[in-house]
């Protein structure tokens, strides 16, 4: 797979983008763009439906999924705010409007791989501990070479839930492999235009990872998963005031 940092238009496969999905885009642009500035007060549900030509419950809707993603609070009496900006540099990797189906997919990522890691460490064999390792080291080399490395991030994913020895938790995560493409491409592009340091950490959690499931302790396991996952989903959105 080639290194360009570009991810292709249709990046959602079959997803048509619904109107919950739209609003919760452009006020993330706006977001991004500073018209809604960090720390500044969004318009009011009835500003945004006239904005956007849509109901106040979709409005409503996008404004709850944009507080489960922390990037807005909302204080009774006073309306809903900026807690942070995303990243204005995600538009040139990913359709804004795809930004929905990437946190839903981390979503749904950090349930099922917690679980399969924490069985990985159950039952993982020789053999899957030679993989999950190859797959590290593959990981080392890309951090080194400042390289993208979306199939080696994927095949690391990957080598962990087979050590599950479930054949369901294995075809669920497949099912979503072209989603994880994007949310890895995206997110690694943006990290190469980051510091080092951020490198390292991540390459640090899945090494955590890959320690926990080789002590066997399937709690830990499943902690550093979720852990790995949920920084990993907190780091797409966070801008260079971050670093």
């Amino acid at each position: 797979m080639s290194d360009s940092m570009t991810v292709p238009t249709a990046a959602m496969p079959g997803r048509v983008a619904n109107r919950v999905d739209t609003v919760y885009a452009n006020i993330m642009d706006s977001m991004s763009s500073g018209e809604f500035p960090e720390n500044g007060r969004l318009p009011t549900e009835t500003e945004l439906a006239q904005r956007f030509g849509v109901s106040r419950p979709t409005v409503r809707e996008a404004l709850s999924r944009l507080r489960v993603d922390g990037l807005i609070a909302s204080r009774r009496g006073s309306g809903s705010f900026v807690l942070r900006r995303p990243d204005r540099n995600i538009k040139r990797f990913a359709p804004i409007e795809s930004l929905a189906d990437v946190q839903r997919c981390f979503a749904y990522r950090i349930a099922l791989e917690s679980a399969a890691a924490g069985l990985a460490a159950e039952l993982r064999t020789p053999r899957d501990l030679e993989e999950i390792r190859r797959a590290l080291g593959q990981l080392d080399i890309v951090k080194e070479q400042d390289t993208l490395g979306v199939d080696e991030d994927l095949q690391f994913h990957l080598a962990i839930v087979r050590a599950s020895q479930n054949i369901f938790f294995v075809t669920a995560l497949e099912m979503v492999g072209d989603q994880m493409r994007v949310a890895m491409q995206l997110s690694r592009s943006l990290s190469l235009e980051r510091s080092r340091l951020r490198r390292e950490v991540v390459q640090a959690e899945h090494r955590d990872i890959m320690n926990a499931i080789e002590k066997g302790s399937s709690v830990e396991a499943a902690e550093a998963m979720r852990l790995h996952l949920g920084n990993a989903r907190r780091r797409l959105f966070e801008g260079p005031q971050s670093e």
